[in-house]
């Protein structure tokens, strides 16, 4: 029997389940484990930083942060392959996954710690997380204890929005890109398994681990069942993905990939990383940027710090390809070519 990797990681966490469903892709040989209290000593050891998804190799060597994790295992693992071979297209599913894990995260971050409902079931299941295994055999003291700490939690949690931006005057935006890439979606994914054809690609894995995660809190979870029912197939096919044939030309991916990328990453992702940069570079806490003509205002810090390093490797990718006349032609129409060429 191969020897197991270790996946440290969290149901909640949509860079946890995205990493997970990438090695099942891959058929990795793995072990789930849910990160608590009782495996501290084991994520200590192992983890720079204190973040999941943590992966340990059977070596005990380990890695963080779910794209390098995913470029790493698709050294040691190249089939079935999840990057086509097609260079414009394999940056552009990058780019697509850029995205989900940069701007996605925001509406499924806000809907779980905005409405009431949603509060109480993210606390109550992270509160599960932290329950010693003693109390599980003791049913009155562990549903009190759970409930305390679910408390805390939603205390701490409902006040930590502005950590992905969501504020009076963002989610609006937030909240209808969200709906707007679900119907983008929806469309294209009717005539294909998944969004480059019949193998699941990066960006698969990263807009699939937010939706995922926003589809397993009760508002989210209603929107996409209620308003966009088509989804329902690729977010229950990801959870265990197979390669279905092949990856498909861009002419028979354009129609429903060019609006994704004009809509969404021309004219809301980009314009708003462009301004976290800046924001960055000159050292000011603020950013204040238009988006679909509506002002998308917040404080500058936390997790969005790492938007520099992030972006600065999707560029770098962008500069090693040599020939770019098909990619910049593609990136110019979507309004997004002048993010890369600056």
């Amino acid at each position: 029997m191969a020897e197991q990797y270790r996946l440290l990681g969290v149901e909640l966490s949509p860079y946890s389940v995205k990493v997970r469903s990438y090695l099942r892709y891959k058929k990795v040989p793995h072990k789930w484990v849910v990160r608590m209290p009782s495996r501290s000593g084991e994520f200590a050891k192992h983890a720079k930083l204190p973040i999941v998804p943590l992966l340990i190799r059977p070596d005990g060597s380990a890695m963080q942060d779910s794209t390098p994790i995913m470029d790493q295992l698709a050294l040691e693992f190249p089939q079935p392959s999840a990057v086509p071979d097609d260079p414009v297209l394999a940056f552009l599913s990058r780019l697509l996954e850029e995205y989900a894990d940069e701007w996605v995260n925001k509406p499924m971050f806000h809907y779980r710690w905005k409405a009431e409902a949603d509060q109480n079931s993210a606390s109550l299941r992270l509160a599960e997380l932290r329950m010693p295994l003693v109390l599980r055999y003791i049913p009155i003291a562990n549903s009190i204890i759970q409930a305390q700490i679910a408390t805390e939690i939603k205390k701490r949690m409902t006040g930590r929005a502005w950590v992905i931006g969501s504020n009076e005057k963002t989610e609006a935006r937030i909240e209808a890109s969200f709906r707007n890439l679900l119907g983008l979606l929806e469309k294209h994914l009717k005539a294909r398994p998944y969004l480059f054809g019949g193998k699941p690609s990066y960006s698969d894995f990263g807009l699939w681990g937010q939706i995922y995660s926003a589809w397993t809190d009760p508002t989210p979870r209603s929107i996409i069942e209620t308003d966009y029912p088509g989804l329902k197939p690729w977010i229950q096919r990801m959870l265990n993905p197979s390669a279905e044939g092949e990856f498909e030309s861009w002419s028979a991916l354009r129609a429903g990939l060019m609006p994704i990328l004009k809509e969404e990453l021309g004219a809301t992702f980009l314009p708003w990383v462009s301004a976290v940069l800046r924001a960055l570079e000159n050292g000011e806490d603020k950013l204040a940027v238009q988006l679909q003509g509506e002002l998308f205002e917040h404080t500058v810090g936390g997790p969005q710090k790492y938007h520099a390093k992030s972006f600065a490797m999707l560029k770098a990718q962008f500069d090693a390809i040599e020939d770019r006349e098909e990619l910049d032609s593609i990136l110019r129409e979507a309004d997004c070519l002048s993010f890369f060429r600056s």
